[in-house]
C-alpha cells in the first residue's frame, strides 16, 4: 500500500511516529497459525497449531528444541524463524563452551532483540517478519518470553501469538489465576484447550495438526530442588494421550462455560 514514501524501508519515520515496515512484518506473524505458551513455577509449555500447504504436503513444524532447557514457538515466516532459532543454538553452544553453563533465557531473548532492533536502524535491511515464544528454565526458575519483529520482548505468564489467537488470549486471561501453581499435566490440558478456543468450528485438533514442548524442574525431595527435566517435545502420535486427556475429560465442560469462537478461516503459514 502507498504510503507517502514513508514505507519503502524500515528506518524511516512517518510524520506519525510510525515505522511501517515493522507494522507489516507484525502482520505477517498475525498470518501464522496460533502457537500458545504458559509457565508455572516448576514447567513451561508451548502449544502449537501446525499447518499443511496443500493436501499432498506435510505439516509445518512449529515447536523448535534449542538446547536441553529451552526451546521456542513460531507464528509467521518459517525462514525468519529458521535463521534466529540457528543464531540462538550457537549463542547456547557457546555459552557451555566458555562459562560451562546453560545460557540463561533472558539473555538469549535480550540478543534476539537486538538483532531485530538492528534491521530498523541500518539501510537495506528488513524486519524479521516472524514471532516467537521462547520457554524454558535457568537457575532462576521456568521462563515465559514473547519476540516480536520490532526488537521487543518482554516476560509473560501466558500468551498467544497468530492468526485467530485473541481468542486463545481471552482463555489465557480467564485461567490465568491457575497457571501459578499448576503442574505439568495441568499446564499441557491449559494449554490445549486454549489453542482449541482459537480453531474455527470445522477444525479439530488432531496428532496430525497439534504439538507440544515441555520443560521445567522434577520435583525435589525433602525441600530440596529438583534436577531440570530437558525440554521434551510432543509430536505426531506421541501427542494422542495428551488430547485424549486434556480434550475427552475436560473439554465437554469448559466448553459450556466458554462458548465456541466464529468460523473465519485461516492463512497458511510461509
Amino acid at each position: 500500500m502507498f504510503r507517502n514514501n514513508y514505507d519503502n524501508d524500515a528506518v524511516t519515520f512517518s510524520p506519525q511516529g510510525r515505522i511501517f515496515q515493522v507494522e507489516y512484518a507484525s502482520e505477517a506473524v498475525k498470518q501464522g497459525s496460533v502457537v500458545v505458551g504458559i509457565a508455572s513455577k516448576t514447567h513451561t509449555v508451548l502449544v502449537a497449531l501446525k499447518r499443511n500447504a496443500e493436501e499432498l504436503s506435510s505439516y509445518q513444524k512449529k515447536i523448535i528444541g534449542l538446547d536441553s532447557h529451552f526451546g521456542l514457538a513460531l507464528a509467521g515466516l518459517a525462514s525468519d524463524a529458521r535463521v534466529l532459532s540457528n543464531f540462538m543454538k550457537q549463542q547456547a553452544l557457546a555459552s557451555k563452551m566458555t562459562f560451562n553453563r546453560p545460557i540463561p533465557l533472558e539473555r538469549i531473548v535480550s540478543q534476539i532483540g537486538d538483532r531485530a532492533q538492528t534491521s530498523t536502524q541500518i539501510l537495506g535491511k528488513r524486519p524479521y517478519g516472524v514471532g516467537l515464544l521462547v520457554a524454558g528454565v535457568d537457575e532462576t526458575g521456568p521462563h515465559l518470553f514473547e519476540f516480536q519483529p520490532s526488537g521487543m520482548t518482554q516476560e509473560m505468564v501466558a500468551a498467544a501469538i497468530g492468526a485467530r489467537s485473541q481468542m486463545a488470549r481471552t482463555y489465557l486471561e480467564r485461567h490465568a489465576g491457575e497457571f501459578e501453581s499448576a503442574g505439568r499435566e495441568e499446564l499441557i490440558r491449559h494449554g490445549l484447550l486454549a489453542l482449541k478456543e482459537s480453531l474455527s468450528q470445522d477444525k479439530e485438533l488432531t496428532v496430525e495438526n497439534a504439538s507440544v514442548g515441555v520443560t521445567g524442574i522434577e520435583a525435589g525431595q525433602g525441600g530440596k530442588k529438583g534436577k531440570l527435566e530437558s525440554f521434551k517435545l510432543y509430536d505426531g502420535a506421541e501427542v494422542g494421550p495428551l488430547l485424549e486427556k486434556a480434550l475427552e475429560t475436560s473439554a465437554p465442560p469448559q466448553t459450556a462455560q466458554e462458548g465456541q469462537g466464529g468460523g473465519e478461516s485461516m492463512d497458511v503459514d510461509t
